[in-house]
């Protein structure tokens, strides 16, 4: 029988430009003894350690955490590109839920460095950059950087379907860092208005600069219980997991031939629909969302994908503000990928933190008010994506 999955503790560092960060195992450490007393334990009482990281050595894990102690726990290390995060909480999700451990410590970091995605995508011996061979066939792109052209693609694609216009999707730039003037975590906390999004340099349409998240510096952490553990330490009425998916590439991602769903929509909606199946509920039942906005195409994409509107129309729900506050659910209250910043191996326990905070009624001047059900959307090209609700009830 699965057993209930609770987050009692979650941590994060402020996320730095290349360049302007402690080394990656100081940053996990930091996150870690955030979240261990965040969740008012020792480290001694973590059974396992899942640890996500791109960049580095085959044992980074190990580095960071023996950087929180030396107890001999089984550490498991993580990569699964941007969806990272979220794969080591999926892993530490299952050790609960299936008995194989009571207390579990999922860790995400990233040192980056200029560029690194980039480089990353031309590389074609490797096959994340053999897949982006394959989206540059399609439509003969060439010249910005790969992850920009699959996106801006796949915008470009939904603006010829349904003839959206350039500044809908520089109005969720505009939102994101709006957000994110309320977050002191984030990289990019200063408001830009709509005029100057859209004047930033074009990176490839109908993305501009302002569109696409930065290369970053971070770490975050979770530390997930039974029921059980969290009776013991008298932790009362935890946030926990209603329900989680991962899925990765179907058949539909390569044919027929189409940039939206080469960069996971359909893998999307897939979790999303297994998510609400699992939970017993629908978007309408959510409150609010951290969502996988690398760039501004995507997170407007992915509200169809979640249904969190119906397809086509995205760019009313945008207009209509019910995206944000007062709307009808609060997209990434964070600021986002795009103004809180995107360490490849943190982000999805970035937003599991932020998530947590808003369930518990304490993130400040971002809070949802009245926030009982959450929603998180993690998504690696090559391909994975990780859908997670919470809840507090």
């Amino acid at each position: 029988m699965k057993r209930k999955v609770n987050v009692i503790g979650v941590g994060m560092t402020k996320f730095a430009k290349p360049g302007a960060s402690p080394e990656y195992y100081e940053m996990a450490r930091d996150a870690g003894r955030i979240a261990l007393e965040d969740a008012g334990i020792e480290y001694r009482e973590i059974a396992q350690a899942y640890v996500g990281y791109v960049y580095g050595d085959s044992t980074c894990g190990q580095r960071a955490v023996y950087e929180l102690g030396l107890t001999g726990i089984p550490v498991v290390n993580v990569n699964n590109n941007c969806s990272t995060g979220s794969t080591a909480l999926y892993l530490a999700r299952q050790a609960i839920e299936g008995g194989l451990a009571e207390c579990v410590l999922a860790l995400g970091f990233e040192q980056m460095e200029k560029g690194a995605l980039n480089s990353k995508f031309n590389d074609r011996e490797t096959p994340l950059g053999k897949f982006a061979q394959v989206m540059n066939d399609v439509q003969g792109m060439n010249g910005a950087p790969v992850a920009a052209q699959m996106f801006g693609g796949a915008g470009r694609e939904y603006r010829w379907r349904h003839g959206t216009k350039k500044e809908t999707f520089g109005k969720i730039s505009e939102k994101a860092r709006r957000h994110a003037a309320n977050n002191p975590y984030a990289l990019f906390n200063q408001p830009l208005t709509l005029d100057q999004i859209m004047a930033s340099d074009e990176v490839f349409d109908p993305l501009t600069r302002f569109q696409c998240c930065p290369p970053t510096c971070g770490a975050a952490a979770a530390v997930l219980c039974s029921d059980e553990f969290a009776a013991k330490h008298s932790i009362a009425k935890p946030v926990y997991i209603a329900a989680q998916s991962m899925t990765t590439d179907y058949a539909t991602s390569f044919e027929p031939q189409s940039m939206i769903k080469m960069v996971g929509f359909d893998m999307s909606r897939s979790a999303a629909k297994q998510v609400y199946d699992q939970a017993g509920l629908g978007p309408e039942d959510v409150d609010v969302v951290e969502l996988h906005d690398c760039f501004t195409a995507n997170e407007l994409l992915t509200y169809e994908a979640l249904g969190l509107c119906k397809d086509g129309e995205a760019e009313k729900f945008i207009w209509d503000g019910d995206n944000t506050y007062g709307g009808r659910y609060v997209t990434n209250p964070s600021g986002g990928l795009l103004s809180k910043g995107h360490p490849l191996g943190a982000t999805g326990l970035a937003q599991c933190t932020e998530l947590v905070w808003q369930l518990r009624g304490t993130a400040d001047k971002r809070q949802v008010a009245g926030a009982r059900v959450a929603l998180q959307h993690n998504l690696g090209l090559g391909g994975a994506c990780v859908v997670t609700m919470y809840r507090n009830d």
